[in-house]
């Protein structure tokens, strides 16, 4: 017998036994179907472009992969080759529905490496931003994910409010969206005149219309379906994920930054740290209504003792000079172009500085080898380390769940993916 005759039984064997496998998997499937589904990218007028990757078990999701880096852009290397003061425009993009609250806290990283501390109406003025921000930066996050669920008229609301804020921002910056507003040493410019009055009014007015979203919403039957017992986590699981901020407290954590360690005189406020008891996105919706209650009234007693004096420190070496002298004065002049070419002398050495920003804990690490320019920075980025937990947070629950547990957790991509 040749060697062809030979083999062929046994490769008709091999044929017969691979379609028998493809028949038996082909009936499995039948049976248990899972089907792949791409959520997303969503479009970024709403939280951002993220992308998942469900595996689905009929409507329930078996399996989660949140793709994010649609929206890298390398600020983390571009910061290496800019002035400290250069950058401060790229934080802007970082969580950009809080515009001023990060360009405080990366102004106030770089001051640490300087060993600065601002006067007390410069810390002030920045606590007014940073709680302004987190008003804005929590209507939105209420509205869409309010909107997210079906309730559209709350997004009306909320997006009102943020607008007003807008308005603010305007005044105070020159700029509504990307604000640039502080500098390393101080701010651009003091508060305008008028400025606290308007925001007095704001503030009545902000306060109620969160107490309308909150008949809106809090035992609004539908809302309730959607949220209540969906996307719950666990204390032990939040520290284990690194959650920060609402997402945290939401899950019963006391964990503040401006509490725990407390920085541009936050110590001398009274305010109460809202956290919930379930950790489920009820509760993450209710700490964040909570917490621009307590932003409110943390700018109330910031009004109410908000010193005189400058708002810049006093370091005529690192900060440019006035720009009467600069154009009366030879040296001023050259000062002026030594700053603006050079960038600030900062010291060797490496600082962490982290702030309680709406989305978490916003952290900067500068490594610093001495001149204008950081040797190396790293943004530790709330928005990216909280949706880390999704991959363990969204199988077991059904696809019109998902919406609900991302509008809770209140991401945006603009930092996430830096």
């Amino acid at each position: 017998m040749n060697k062809t005759e030979y083999q062929a039984p046994d490769t008709a064997a091999k044929a017969q036994s691979v379609i028998d496998e493809e028949y038996q998997a082909e009936a499995e499937d039948i049976l248990g179907e899972k089907m792949v589904l791409n959520m997303g990218p969503s479009h970024p007028a709403t939280h951002g472009v993220l992308r998942l990757v469900l595996e689905l078990d009929g409507e329930i999701v078996t399996k989660c992969d949140p793709d994010v880096g649609y929206l890298h852009r390398g600020d983390e290397k571009i910061a290496e080759n800019m002035h400290y003061n250069q950058f401060v425009p790229y934080t802007d993009r970082l969580d950009y529905l809080a515009p001023l609250a990060n360009n405080v806290a990366y102004a106030c990283a770089v001051e640490k490496l300087m060993g600065w501390e601002l006067p007390p109406r410069g810390q002030a003025i920045r606590v007014l931003c940073c709680e302004l921000s987190r008003i804005a930066s929590h209507m939105l996050g209420v509205g869409v994910c309010a909107m997210d669920v079906g309730a559209m008229t709350v997004f009306l609301y909320t997006f009102t409010e943020r607008e007003k804020v807008y308005n603010l921002c305007e005044q105070l910056t020159g700029a509504r969206f990307t604000t640039s507003y502080t500098r390393v040493g101080g701010q651009i410019r003091d508060l305008p005149e008028g400025f606290i009055g308007r925001v007095e009014k704001f503030l009545n007015e902000c306060e109620l219309s969160i107490n309308e979203i909150s008949k809106l919403l809090d035992r609004n039957k539908l809302y309730l379906n959607r949220m209540l017992d969906v996307g719950t986590i666990t204390p032990e699981d939040a520290i284990t994920w690194g959650l920060t901020g609402p997402n945290l407290r939401g899950s019963g954590i006391t964990r503040d930054l401006r509490k725990n360690t407390p920085y541009l005189g936050y110590e001398q406020y009274d305010f109460d740290i809202p956290v919930g008891e379930n950790g489920d996105s009820y509760d993450r919706y209710l700490v964040r209504m909570e917490e621009m209650r307590q932003s409110i009234r943390i700018i109330r007693q910031l009004i109410a003792t908000l010193p005189d004096g400058p708002v810049n420190i006093a370091d005529s070496k690192n900060l440019l000079p006035a720009k009467e002298k600069v154009l009366t004065s030879m040296e001023e002049l050259i000062h002026h172009f030594i700053i603006a070419t050079q960038g600030i002398d900062a010291p060797e050495g490496e600082v962490y500085f982290a702030a309680e920003n709406p989305k978490g804990e916003l952290g900067f690490y500068i490594n610093s080898k001495g001149g204008g320019v950081p040797h190396r920075m790293k943004i530790r980025s709330p928005s990216f380390v909280n949706l880390s937990i999704l991959s363990h947070l969204i199988p077991s629950h059904m696809v019109s769940d998902v919406p609900a547990i991302l509008g809770s957790l209140d991401f945006v991509m603009g930092e996430c993916d830096r």
